[in-house]
């Protein structure tokens, strides 16, 4: 199988100017800062105290290998292989290019969605850092205390959609910059310094949790696993990878045909799920986990935290500590949720500047309301995170199993994503029937699982 690009495409990318990423490195640190997202600590912790423990680590593990595993790669090489965002990687490998070409809109359009209600909550967490940095939530003796000191602040629209605006323009700055010097530059740094707080997180944390506190966690118990548990482990897998949002298969139109999808994939999901253990850690360490179990969201981060952090030594320096990490989470995240129209406006003869300030000032007004919501008690945020989210998202996520599996085929893929790896044909050997079988039949099947029960809850 060749290992090069083809004549015609090498070409045609140099005329376009397509940006690449430089290195293997900064696809890694940008898929996976993509993933580390605020469902690693606003939600993950949660569902991980209520069901189970270490049995649903176990379920949540087998959902990463059975649904977002195969279809992270699927994406990272639908992209490569079109060099194009999801509108045109969609219709260059399907004969209805009409109908997957408006999909591909549709999953960049679920993607900008996203980043304008994300911006809103990533603006609380911005605003939050900065209370943090003055002293201000390390005075607060009671979660309701606490909730209320929140409440007031969020619902200030001079406040909300003041922090909203301060998070889109740091977004911005580092899209302005482009593929290598803004994206995979700010990536390479965000990232290991996340990872560098949470360790930091989890050593206070250990000083203080109470003995036997955290072993649960590591107790295989399935008969604490009811159904109910088993569509939260299989949603919390199917979510964290930032699939079905146009993200990945914009990333992989980055990519060099030189690079192993395989293994890169494989790392951004081993560092996506080794932030969520450590956040799990870090926050039933300081929280405790009877606390933490019972909290999730704005709950967790803003009334349960902030409260831990006043009745610990040097609480101030770590409340700063977690708000900075979880701001970088965010804003790795907000960007790559940007990037895929960014990428697409870029295609239709719009600078990167051009594309990246409209795609910016897009989100910001688009989530005003979302921001407003709380102020006046308007259902826009719930509506339009519902669409995105519970519908927008699977069903994207399900046209491009169906697009890989049954469109494309699953040998064309495969040879996709042979390029690039160190022994192809043993690869191919070995994976064929796995990533086959997965992208025609089993992710389809547990994605249709998670939008019925997104719908229709248990």
């Amino acid at each position: 199988m060749s290992q090069n690009l083809p004549e015609s495409q090498e070409s045609s990318e140099k005329k376009v100017g397509k940006e690449t990423w430089a290195s293997r490195l900064g696809f890694v640190t940008a898929a996976a800062g993509s993933a580390i997202g605020l469902a690693n600590i606003w939600r993950f912790p949660y569902v991980v105290g209520q069901n189970g423990g270490g049995a649903f680590l176990i379920v949540y593990f087998a959902f990463l290998l059975l649904v977002s595993y195969p279809l992270l790669v699927a994406e990272v090489a639908l992209g490569r292989h079109a060099r194009k965002s999801p509108p045109g990687a969609f219709a260059l490998v399907a004969k209805r290019k009409f109908f997957w070409r408006i999909c591909g809109k549709l999953s960049v359009l679920t993607g900008f969605l996203i980043s304008s209600f994300y911006a809103v909550v990533a603006g609380w967490i911005i605003g939050y850092l900065w209370q943090a940095i003055l002293g201000h939530l390390t005075h607060l003796e009671t979660s309701t205390q606490a909730m209320m000191h929140f409440t007031y602040f969020m619902r200030s629209p001079i406040w909300s959609l003041g922090f909203q605006a301060v998070f889109i323009a740091l977004s911005t700055f580092v899209l302005l910059g482009g593929v290598r010097r803004g994206i995979e530059w700010a990536s390479k740094w965000l990232i290991p310094l996340l990872f560098g707080l949470l360790i930091v997180l989890i050593v206070q944390g250990f000083f203080h949790v109470e003995k036997g506190q955290l072993s649960y966690l590591l107790t295989v118990d399935f008969s604490k696993m009811t159904g109910a548990g088993v569509l939260v482990a299989l949603g919390q897998a199917f979510f964290t990878l930032s699939l079905g949002q146009g993200t990945m298969v914009t990333y992989g139109s980055y990519l060099s045909k030189k690079t192993n999808i395989v293994s890169s994939c494989a790392l951004v999901l081993l560092f996506d799920t080794l932030a969520a253990l450590l956040a799990v850690f870090a926050i039933f360490s300081i929280a405790g986990t009877s606390q933490a179990s019972q909290a999730a969201g704005s709950g967790l981060i803003f009334s349960l935290l902030p409260v831990a952090f006043s009745s610990l030594p040097l609480g101030h320096l770590f409340s700063i500590a977690f708000f900075l990490l979880v701001a970088i989470a965010a804003l790795t995240s907000q960007i790559s949720a940007m990037e895929p129209l960014i990428c697409y406006l870029q295609e239709k003869g719009l600078s990167r500047r051009k594309a990246a300030l409209a795609c910016s000032i897009g989100a910001y007004v688009v989530g005003v309301p979302s921001a407003l919501s709380f102020a006046y008690d308007w259902s826009f945020y719930d509506v339009i995170s519902f669409l995105s989210l519970n519908i927008l998202v699977p069903l994207g996520s399900l046209l491009v199993a169906v697009l890989i599996g049954w469109i494309w085929k699953s040998r064309p893929a495969l040879e996709e994503i042979e390029q690039g790896a160190s022994h192809p044909d043993l690869e191919k050997k070995s994976l064929y029937i796995y990533f086959k079988w997965t992208w025609k039949f089993i992710a389809i099947i547990l994605i249709a699982l998670v939008f019925i029960e997104n719908i229709y809850p248990v």
